[in-house]
């Protein structure tokens, strides 16, 4: 890190990024938003490097990713690229002496995820996956209601996370190619979002499941597809609460709508993504909304809000927040929250339970 130009010794993270594509500039906004100096970039190519360097405002373009995870002047790497390139890059990051932020899925196994994880806790490199939903401030409001005990005893969950970018068989992405987007996508690609919130404000996992899931067309623009457009699961958690979740990226009309409701003997919770300046609150004699508001949030929301009350913050707002985070780590704070390769391995069991859940049609103990 190197000391910032007005001489007060405050450091400034120095990071690059590996992958050019629509990640790749929602982490570059947030580093820069948190004061970070975008040292390089590469992508697939020479030539996309060089474009999203000019695009990005990067201040130079590396040949690969090799030269870049050697290069001395940078400290955080960034991991955008395909899902199957994921553990690879993250491991020679980590072995390189970086710190690291590695885009979900953590790795396409839950094995090489777990090991991924084992290499970072044993390293003195922060480690992080965006699971960054936790990081809209309202959802910090929920876990806080939970951890307290106004919700009383939880009996039952509710959750879905609904898209329909890929509802038509021309609609194709690398994602729905195995080799680079691993054997699960919905579930891995947007499920590993809801199901890290959900155990996060419930403030406990997911114990048990079982799983159905769809592919709708075995072909995308001309080329094969093995992995999912749709899951279903029902689970229980480790007190005993009963939930289903719902994924689809065949869902027309639905964007990104991301939901979770959580029922208590005593009160309910239902936050919606795209209503993320809000949160419902149920009681038998009644029923009220909880709105965004840093004077009257719990702490660890409060620290999170960046406009008063009133003034809408979002998905770039969240991620920002969590990219603050992780650079507050770097320079050896404990940010509260923030989601670990544990988390990302994680994510990468319950995926693969999902999918041995579907093909055994069983109940899968979920442990790790």
């Amino acid at each position: 890190m190197t000391t910032d130009v007005t001489g007060v010794g405050v450091d400034t993270i120095r990071s690059g990024l590996l992958g050019s594509g629509f990640m790749a500039r929602v982490h570059s906004h947030a580093a820069r938003a948190a004061g970070a100096q975008l040292v390089g970039i590469a992508s697939s190519s020479a030539e996309r490097a060089a474009q999203a360097a000019h695009d990005l405002g990067v201040d130079r373009a590396e040949p690969d990713a090799a030269v870049l995870l050697a290069a001395a002047d940078i400290d955080v790497v960034h991991v955008c690229t395909p899902n199957a390139t994921h553990a690879a890059f993250a491991a020679a990051a980590l072995e390189a002496g970086k710190h690291v932020v590695c885009e979900k899925p953590l790795a396409t196994t839950a094995a090489d995820a777990q090991h991924l994880a084992a290499v970072a806790a044993a390293s003195d490199s922060v480690s992080v996956v965006p699971f960054v939903y936790r990081y809209h401030p309202i959802v910090r409001d929920a876990r806080a209601r939970v951890a307290r005990g106004d919700l009383g005893a939880l009996l039952t969950i509710n959750g879905a996370y609904l898209q329909d970018w890929l509802l038509s068989t021309a609609d194709a992405d690398w994602r729905a190619i195995s080799a680079d987007g691993g054997p699960s996508r919905a579930f891995a690609d947007i499920g590993s979002h809801l199901c890290d919130l959900l155990e996060f404000v419930a403030c406990e996992p997911i114990a048990r499941l079982t799983a159905r899931t769809r592919r709708v067309f075995d072909e995308r623009g001309g080329r094969p597809v093995a992995n999912e457009d749709i899951a279903a699961v029902l689970f229980e958690t480790a007190s005993g609460a009963l939930g289903t979740l719902l994924v689809s990226q065949m869902a027309p009309g639905r964007k990104n709508a991301l939901t979770l409701e959580l029922h208590g003997s005593a009160e309910s919770l239902r936050f919606e993504q795209e209503r993320s300046e809000e949160l419902w609150i149920g009681r038998r004699d009644g029923s009220s909304l909880l709105l965004r508001d840093p004077d009257t949030s719990v702490p660890d929301s409060a620290r999170l809000q960046r406009v008063p009350a009133g003034h809408p913050m979002g998905y770039q707002d969240a991620f920002n927040s969590f990219v603050a985070d992780v650079y507050a780590a770097v320079r050896g704070e404990q940010p509260e929250g923030l989601p670990t390769f544990a988390d990302g391995a994680r994510a990468a069991v319950l995926t693969e339970a999902v999918l041995e859940s579907a093909q055994t049609r069983s109940w899968i103990d979920v442990t790790g």
